[in-house]
């Protein structure tokens, strides 16, 4: 009976409404007890209803609310391309005669690679050669001859026919020869040569790869929530896995005309500069892409409550708790994001939420500046 009458004791000097639950039941106390509130119609109370019997309030603490960013980056993994890349093979099949050029080395669009074996296409080439010069020499005599009407018409005809015909020999076994030749389609780097002078090559023989990665293209996949934001000339950074520490700027070039429906993702393809060479066809890359985002208020873990109609927060304005409904957006390591009529700095409760209600008179501890402030009773 002892402990039983300290505890209801103790609950009537520390429980702010004891005495109003007492009068409700119809028990007056001696002693503490203050008159029953007025009531407005509907049972709220005159005050306010969040404001405790005698003038007690609640203690709070608040913090201030932030603007979080989210959505405003994309990190994906692609792989580089030389800005243009061939493979070179033999225009003819026939055994290799020499290699002029070595594995790194820097060549020009037209240098000369390789050659065949061309004793064959040299001699027709030669042979040539001579037939159309002795079939452009007859058609000068056959054309002086017929201006002194010393031949007819027919033969200077026939000349012209055999000298058009030596040209188109001569032309013919000229492409042969060249064709004996393997040039560069472009200017570049070599790559690893396959094979050697003395090799039998065809056309099916690849014989090296050349690069040009002056600028290196990189292909990645972006998620389908990204694809509309997504756009030519955009800026993106880039790091390479092999060059830890550095950082390359560059731009969106490409972007596929359709979402993959397996991966349901977008192809897109950025372009890099490589003045100095330190980025290799086939390195993997980090690309950072940056978008203007999405804001939020962002508020303190410990001011979220949950109710039947969903979370919600209490805000500290003008010395009273306002309830504010919170739709959670993302939960981050500093704060929880969430859809919510709030501004930055607005003050939020963190401590002393479990005993408020919606307008209820609150004593701030400490607000968003740090600074102690204690709210004045209402008479």
């Amino acid at each position: 009976m002892v402990v039983l009458a300290i505890a209801v004791a103790a609950w009537i000097v520390f429980v702010p409404s004891a005495t109003l639950t007492l009068a409700n039941y119809g028990i007056a106390l001696p002693f503490g007890a203050s008159p029953a509130q007025e009531t407005r119609p509907g049972g709220a109370p005159a005050n306010g209803g969040g404001r405790a019997a005698g003038g007690r309030q609640t203690n709070v603490v608040t913090t201030p609310a932030t603007l979080a960013t989210i959505n405003a980056t994309l990190t994906a993994i692609g792989e580089g391309t030389a800005a243009r890349s061939v493979t070179i093979s033999s225009p003819a099949g026939d055994y290799l005669a020499e290699v002029l050029v070595r594995p790194g080395q820097i060549v020009a669009a037209g240098e000369v690679l390789a050659r065949l074996e061309s004793e064959n296409e040299q001699i027709d080439y030669d042979r040539a050669v001579l037939a159309a010069e002795d079939a452009s020499a007859t058609l000068a005599r056959t054309q002086g001859l017929a201006s002194s009407s010393l031949v007819a018409t027919t033969a200077v005809a026939a000349a012209e026919l055999a000298s058009a015909n030596a040209d188109l020999a001569l032309r013919n076994a000229e492409v042969a020869l060249a064709r004996r030749t393997i040039t560069s389609p472009i200017a570049g780097t070599i790559g690893l040569i396959s094979v050697t002078p003395g090799n039998y090559v065809t056309a099916q023989t690849p014989i090296t790869t050349i690069d040009d990665a002056s600028s290196i293209l990189i292909d990645f996949w972006v998620p389908e929530r990204y694809a509309p934001a997504i756009a030519l000339d955009a800026p993106v950074t880039v790091a390479a896995t092999a060059l830890a520490g550095r950082q390359f700027p560059g731009a969106i070039r490409a972007i596929d005309s359709r979402i993959d429906p397996a991966s349901r993702t977008l192809q897109v393809q950025a372009e890099i500069p490589n003045a100095d060479g330190a980025l290799r066809a086939g390195m993997s890359f980090s690309v950072a892409l940056s978008f203007p985002g999405e804001q939020y208020p962002a508020v303190n873990p410990l001011a979220i409550l949950w109710s039947a109609e969903g979370s919600y927060v209490w805000k500290y304005v003008d010395g009273e708790a306002v309830r504010v409904p919170a739709e959670i957006v993302q939960r981050n390591s500093d704060g929880v994001l969430v859809r919510a009529d709030l501004a930055a700095g607005d003050a939020i409760i963190t401590e002393g939420i479990l005993q408020l209600s919606d307008g209820a008179r609150v004593t701030l501890l400490s607000g968003p500046d740090g600074t102690a402030e204690t709210a004045i009773p209402q008479p």
